[in-house]
């Protein structure tokens, strides 16, 4: 054999050195492959996570524009694409200041400053004119070292704003005025309970007085006629105890009337002043009435004590005071429901400039986690169809209006106490 040609020979060692060589060229492949897959799969969880992203952006109604640094767009949602009805490849890239329908230096001022209040802005139009006003949001964007890289603007059309908050306000009158509807059924029923003792003695006394009539009708026709026997007929129709009865019916028929007269007078007392006629309120007199009607037609019996001082007084209107009493002591009769020896005081006495009244049971009392929640709308520890958690928002309310305050806490010896504060009269 020539020795060139020995020179193309391959021995162990080399052959042995290619075949490593092969399967690491294999092994390389191999990982490329792998690294493709990943690759491929990382970018479809991207791109997935960028579908998720622009349709979260594009469901939103508030609208949105991010800005880099320099005040050019990077980014805006569908709401404020359908706003100002611009293209999205004519808004990215430019200055946030060509879409502006007002002077840009006092915005980009407040844009620059990171102001978290809001501000009415108006942008333009791209079939020209300017849109509806907006009140914009401005914070800081941030990127991944935490090192500001921008700005975000969020807002919504001011007219969506006061369209909402017109619906909040007559959602929340229509929430007072059934808690008022309440408070008037509870009354009614309180009313009911103490006109029906008078009311049933009027109508038996109506009812015998009927009787005694018949019966006199029938012994002067026999007067009238002439008939020798009207001795006997007398007799017979006791007359001369129907005539000794007649005095007692009409004073009982009287008294009754006149019980009724009292109600009636106790609730035009209770009668809903005009906003801001307020009046001297004699409290002795308010307490008395919110204990009678409150207290009237309930199972359970509570000993109710009420302590007010003669000529204490507040300025405010009785009708309003008297519904914040009537829920205070509804709510104190509530709480002893389940106790054996149920007792509710009312006490009131003056404090310099205020008049203080307050209104404590020997319940449970209120768990340390509910004293600061007891005055929020719609918050109630009652069960179903027994209270609306509004009674002590409006209570509240109407506290402050007066120009008083309302606070609520536990008693040491147990139970709750109210106190209502409000200017003396």
């Amino acid at each position: 054999m020539s020795p060139s040609s020995s020179e193309h020979e391959f021995g162990p060692a080399q052959e042995a050195a290619w075949i490593e060589v092969v399967r690491k060229m294999e092994e390389v492949y191999s990982d490329l492959i792998q690294y493709e897959v990943e690759l491929e799969e990382k970018n479809s969880a991207l791109e997935e996570a960028q579908r998720f992203i622009t349709s979260v952006l594009s469901s939103i109604s508030d609208i949105l524009v991010v800005c880099d640094p320099r005040g050019r767009i990077q980014q805006v949602n569908l709401a404020f694409l359908k706003l100002t009805d611009f293209p999205e490849i004519d808004l990215l890239g430019h200055p946030l200041g060509d879409v502006l329908a007002e002077e840009v230096g006092r915005l980009c001022h407040w844009i620059e400053a990171g102001s978290a209040s809001d501000r009415e802005v108006r942008f333009r139009h791209a079939g020209g004119g300017a849109t509806e006003p907006v009140a914009l949001t401005c914070a800081t964007l941030f990127d991944h070292r935490g090192l500001p890289a921008g700005m975000v603007l969020t807002g919504r059309p001011v007219g969506e704003l006061r369209r909402a908050y017109e619906a909040l306000k007559q959602a929340q009158a229509q929430l007072v005025q059934q808690e008022k509807m309440a408070s008037l059924g509870r009354l009614i029923a309180g009313v009911a309970h103490e006109l029906n003792n008078p009311i049933s003695f009027i109508v038996g006394n109506v009812h015998v007085l009927e009787r005694y009539r018949d019966r006199l009708e029938t012994y002067l026709a026999a007067v009238h006629a002439g008939s020798p026997d009207t001795g006997a007929l007398r007799a017979s129709l006791r007359i001369d105890a129907l005539m000794a009865d007649l005095p007692g019916l009409v004073d009982g028929t009287r008294e009754g009337a006149g019980r009724v007269a009292d109600i009636v007078k106790s609730l035009k007392r209770l009668s809903f002043s005009a906003p801001g006629e307020a009046a001297t309120v004699e409290l002795a007199a308010v307490v008395a009435n919110a204990l009678q009607w409150t207290a009237k037609g309930r199972a359970t019996a509570a000993a109710i004590v009420a302590d007010i001082p003669a000529g204490l007084a507040v300025r405010g209107q009785a009708g309003q005071i008297h519904q914040v009493l009537a829920n205070l002591i509804e709510n104190a009769l509530d709480a002893v429901e389940e106790v054996s020896d149920p007792r509710v005081a009312v006490t009131g006495w003056n404090d310099g400039m205020q008049t203080m009244l307050a209104v404590a049971d020997n319940g449970p009392g209120i768990p340390e986690a509910n004293l600061l929640k007891v005055f929020d709308p719609f918050f109630t520890t009652k069960p179903v169809n027994r209270g609306t958690g509004l009674g002590l928002w409006i209570s509240y309310g109407i506290a402050r209006d007066h120009g008083g305050d309302l606070a609520a806490a536990n008693r040491p010896e147990g139970g709750a106490v109210f106190t209502l504060a409000l200017p003396a009269g």
